[in-house]
C-alpha cells in the first residue's frame, strides 16, 4: 500500500524547527496540504513558503482561545500533535511552576489541540491524530523528572482518547521517538556524556529526523486505518537495552 497523503489536510503543531519541521516537509512530500503552526509565526510564514502547498499559522497551544481560532476556523484530516518543551535538572531544584510549565504545553497542549481536532473530525467522518511522545514517556533517565512524567501522559491520554473517539473514525496514535539528532542537541552529544549515551543504544547510534519517516507516513496514511491506541518507538533498540 503507497504511504500517500494526496488530497489530506495536515496540521504539524511546534513546527518551527526540529522534528515538527520535519514532520511538516514529510507529510508536504507525500502529498498533503500542510499547516504549519507554532508560537513565532514569522518562522512558519518563511518555511511555508519553501513548500508547494502550505500555510502558517502562530499557535500557542497552551492557549485553548489560540488552538481554536486556528482548529475551529479549518478543517483536518491529519494533526501530528508535535509542540513541547524540555526541561532539565535535578528533580529537588524543580520548582513546582517549573514542572508546571512543561506540562502545560506537552500535555495538556496535546490535549486541547486533540480535542478542537477531534470534534471538527467527527463531523467529516474522522481523521488520524498523531501524539509525539518519548522513550522518556515509557522508560526514565535522570534529571527530566517533568518531561518523562508529560509524556508518560500523553501515552496513557492516547490510549484513552483513541479508546473513545473510535467511533467517530478518529484514530489516535503515539509515536515515540528516542534520541533523535537535531541542530538543538547535536553539540551534546559531541561531549563525553554524549557519547556515553550513544554507546548504551544497541544500534550504536544516534537517529536521524528521517528515521522517523515510515512511522510518521504509516500513522497518517490510510495503511494505518485498522490502528488507533498504538504507542510506536523508534529508537535504534534503546528500550530493549539491558539494565
Amino acid at each position: 500500500m503507497e504511504l500517500r497523503l494526496d488530497g489530506k489536510r495536515a496540521l504539524v503543531t511546534g513546527a518551527s524547527s526540529g522534528l515538527g519541521l520535519h514532520f511538516a516537509g514529510l507529510l508536504s512530500s507525500a502529498g498533503a496540504e500542510v499547516t504549519l503552526a507554532a508560537r513565532r509565526l514569522d518562522i512558519v510564514e518563511a518555511e511555508a513558503a519553501k513548500l508547494p502547498l502550505a500555510h502558517a499559522f502562530a499557535l500557542d497551544v497552551t492557549d485553548a482561545t489560540s488552538v481554536e481560532n486556528l482548529i475551529g476556523a479549518n478543517t483536518f484530516d491529519i494533526v501530528v500533535n508535535n509542540a513541547g518543551i524540555a526541561e532539565s535538572g535535578p528533580a529537588l531544584e524543580t520548582t513546582t511552576a517549573d514542572f508546571q510549565t512543561v506540562l502545560d504545553t506537552n500535555l495538556t497542549g496535546v490535549f486541547t489541540v486533540a480535542r478542537s481536532a477531534a470534534q471538527a473530525m467527527s463531523e467529516t467522518g474522522g481523521g488520524s491524530i498523531i501524539n509525539i511522545a518519548s522513550i522518556l514517556g515509557i522508560r526514565v533517565s535522570g534529571g527530566v523528572a517533568a518531561y518523562a512524567a508529560s509524556k508518560a501522559g500523553v501515552i496513557q491520554l492516547t490510549k484513552s482518547l483513541a479508546l473513545e473517539w473510535a467511533r467517530h473514525g478518529i484514530r489516535v496514535n503515539a509515536l515515540c521517538p528516542g534520541y533523535i539528532e537535531t541542530p538543538i542537541n547535536a553539540e551534546f552529544f559531541t561531549t563525553q556524556a554524549g557519547q556515553s549515551l550513544i554507546k548504551r543504544i544497541p544500534q550504536r547510534r544516534l537517529g536521524k529526523p528521517d528515521d522517523l519517516d515510515g512511522a510518521m507516513l504509516l500513522l497518517a496514511s490510510d495503511a494505518s486505518r485498522y490502528m488507533t491506541g498504538s504507542v510506536i518507538a523508534v529508537d535504534g533498540g534503546h528500550l530493549v537495552s539491558g539494565l
